[in-house]
């Protein structure tokens, strides 16, 4: 197996089987990649959706896993924990990806490198027109690059474990944190960067589809309080990791200085 397709859900709706039909309408061959789909929490009617999609479509090699427990961290472990993949990308279920994100995904990529690809952000509801969004800047700006660094603008790539093919090597036994509800993505780009050594871009054609949505987690507004504990506790847990393995020094002050950003923009805003 070449690739493990992972995709947490909670409550889906309509949006998860746009997610599966982009999937399997792959150019990729589907005898080399899987799909491990993780429905947390609620369980019906959502399970027998899942199913009915599934067996109508049995081409498209599905893990599908059920947990009671919520949180798209503890989602995804479980998924990294049966993955069989060499290499591993994540979607969320109310994104998709085109049909060649795979293929060209995997022909960028190495056991040494990670490949990244285009990004294209939209409102629900509107995805003819694309909004500005900072990883396409990025995309547009080194995609072209020979020799691209960690510590160049391709960081902000680093933001979660969207777009990406990651080589199942770079991850290892290491997890998302569950203690973290906000900045767990981060976190666990930051904990696999000390084996990330070389970067690049897939084709244009490989892009990954980013819908906005009311309701969503990333939509959800939280307290001042709840904002700037979450930060702090980002800060502490970053530094921890820092100190304990080989990281990169000057994207760990990036990090830092992010959170502290987003601290005193909380402050203002109050």
């Amino acid at each position: 197996m070449k690739i493990s397709v992972i995709i947490p859900t909670y409550k889906p709706q309509s949006y998860l089987w746009e997610c599966l039909d982009s999937l399997d309408s792959q150019t990729y061959s589907k005898k080399e990649f899987e799909v491990i789909l993780v429905l947390n929490g609620c369980y019906e009617p959502y399970n027998t959706e899942i199913k009915s999609y599934l067996s109508n479509h049995k081409d498209l090699q599905v893990n599908y896993i059920y947990i009671s427990q919520g949180g798209v961290s503890n989602a995804r472990n479980i998924a990294l924990d049966n993955a069989r993949g060499e290499y591993v990308t994540f979607i969320d279920d109310d994104d998709y990806v085109s049909p060649r994100y795979l293929e060209l995904l995997y022909e960028s990529a190495s056991f040494d490198t990670l490949s990244l690809s285009y990004a294209y952000a939209f409102n629900d509801g509107n995805p003819s027109i694309q909004l500005s969004y900072p990883l396409t800047k990025v995309y547009d700006e080194l995609c072209s690059s020979k020799t691209i660094k960690l510590s160049s603008k391709v960081r902000k790539y680093f933001s979660g474990p969207w777009m990406k093919l990651i080589p199942m090597n770079f991850i290892q036994e290491r997890r998302f944190d569950v203690r973290f509800k906000n900045g767990e993505d981060s976190l666990f780009m930051f904990l696999i960067s000390d084996k990330i050594h070389k970067i690049s871009f897939a084709s244009k054609d490989s892009v990954y589809y980013r819908r906005y949505r009311e309701g969503s987690a990333v939509m959800r507004r939280r307290t001042i309080r709840e904002r700037i504990t979450n930060n702090w506790n980002c800060i502490k847990e970053y530094s921890r990791i820092y100190f304990k393995g080989k990281y990169s020094t000057y994207f760990y002050l990036s990090r830092i200085a992010a959170e502290i950003y987003c601290m005193c923009n909380a402050i203002i805003k109050k």
